[in-house]
């Protein structure tokens, strides 16, 4: 694809799931382009912080954009091609980069003689200006879960996102609306990875950055509404044998589930208190991540149970997959991931008992007292404590992402002393830091 383009747009997700890159004319785009390592030590508020970050940062010097020219796909701007690009050090792939932590992740099943397949499903809600220079949600009371069509959408914008995900390669699976008003579901088709989570990655920017030509803000925020429910990421994960058949099938057991699907479920749940900071990155997703809640709150499993951190849905064959429910809106989609996948590899060669399946409501009942931790600060101690899921996922991306998040959790402290009194709604403060960029 390289002759079909005036320029490309290098992308890549940073550790805070951002969106970073470059514009490059297409007569020099071919010999690849830098980008400065401190990138890695700045939080939202644009200040640089003194934070590891995955290599001496004396200097500020370079780390490269590595990409094909070929992988380029059509951009959602007149001539443009986007491609999304690894990042690499003295020729090694850079080890805080979340796409280089996906990359371990599928390499370490790989190893293990298996395919990882992903799929993830996406949750936002369509905001207007409010006149006084912040966003109210868009008024769109006649729509209702699994709504369609113009009641539900009355902008047409979502219509206008799928036809410009599909002409960009990002093909879409469904989309319609989830409970509250104005709340979106969106969802790509399953896939091969790393291929699924470029997609992703790439849908939210052309989402947001479509609802933005129209006035409108698409908004991922965790919880940026305290009177509807939050929004979520679900990770959806299977793994195909050498024979290209579906690994956690097993037709002889009264599930349909293989022992490599408990293995990794047992892993699931073993890591759940640390796989929670992964999942679930920024102050306001403990907003959303609540006992009661449509979330994955609790340390438990179920059939077809949406209450639970890992559903099973019912279908099986080639269909049969883990939907891991944790994670929250801003999680950076490389980064959950493979911590998803590295937390169930962990509970396979690891040898885990899975534990038996949810048979209460999650309501009035569960079985467990296992739970996400409360809030960011603790989410990070629950990381540090859990050091196999971070060596798997990637000692300098946990390193990283504690620092940058304890010293937000400190921010958000100061800013707001009384934040304990109103624990279900987004502060002034959050809403400042995260909507802008989420």
């Amino acid at each position: 694809m390289t002759g079909e383009f005036d320029r490309y747009r290098v992308l890549w997700a940073d550790h805070l799931g951002l969106a970073r890159g470059k514009y490059l004319p297409a007569r020099v785009a071919g010999g690849g382009t830098s980008f400065c390592v401190g990138t890695y030590q700045l939080g939202y508020d644009r200040e640089i912080y003194d934070v590891p970050c995955g290599m001496d940062s004396t200097g500020f010097p370079d780390i490269d954009a590595i990409y094909d020219l070929a992988d380029a796909r059509p951009g959602w701007e007149p001539g443009t091609g986007v491609v999304v690009a690894d990042l690499t050090n003295d020729g090694e792939l850079f080890p805080t980069s979340a796409r280089t932590a996906l990359r371990r992740a599928v390499e370490g099943w790989t190893n293990l003689g298996y395919k990882a397949l992903l799929g993830i499903e996406l949750e936002a809600y369509l905001m207007e200006p409010d006149g006084s220079g912040g966003w109210r949600p868009l008024n769109t009371t006649s729509a209702m879960v699994y709504g369609t069509g113009p009641f539900t959408d009355p902008t047409g914008l979502l219509d206008e996102i799928m036809v410009r995900a599909e002409a960009c390669g990002m093909p879409i699976e469904s989309v319609n609306a989830e409970f509250d008003f104005p709340q979106f579901e969106l969802t790509l088709q399953y896939g091969p990875a790393m291929e699924a989570a470029d997609n992703i990655f790439l849908f939210k920017e052309l989402a947001r950055e479509t609802a933005l030509a129209h006035g409108l803000l698409l908004t991922f925020m965790d919880k940026p509404l305290t009177e509807k429910a939050g929004s979520g990421v679900h990770i959806n994960i299977s793994l195909e044998d050498a024979d290209g058949q579906n690994a956690f099938v097993d037709e002889a057991a009264e599930d349909g589930l293989s022992g490599l699907a408990r293995g990794c479920i047992a892993g699931l749940m073993a890591h759940h208190e640390g796989l929670t900071g992964l999942l679930a990155p920024t102050v306001n997703s403990y907003k959303r991540l609540k006992p009661f809640q449509l979330v994955g709150y609790w340390a438990n499993w179920g059939h077809d149970h949406r209450l639970t951190a890992v559903r099973i849905p019912p279908h099986r064959g080639a269909a049969t997959r883990i939907e891991h429910r944790t994670g929250g809106g801003t999680a950076n989609p490389y980064t959950a991931a493979a911590a998803v996948f590295q937390a169930a590899r962990l509970g396979v060669v690891g040898g885990l008992d899975c534990p038996a399946p949810e048979t209460g409501d999650c309501i009035e009942s569960t079985n467990t007292k296992r739970c996400s931790p409360p809030d960011l600060a603790s989410a990070m101690d629950a990381l540090e404590a859990d050091p196999a899921l971070a060596h798997a996922v990637g000692a300098e991306l946990v390193e990283n992402l504690i620092a940058i998040k304890r010293i937000e959790w400190n921010s958000f402290i100061e800013a707001t002393p009384d934040h304990e009194e109103r624990p279900e709604s987004p502060t002034p403060w959050e809403l400042a830091t995260y909507l802008p960029f989420h």
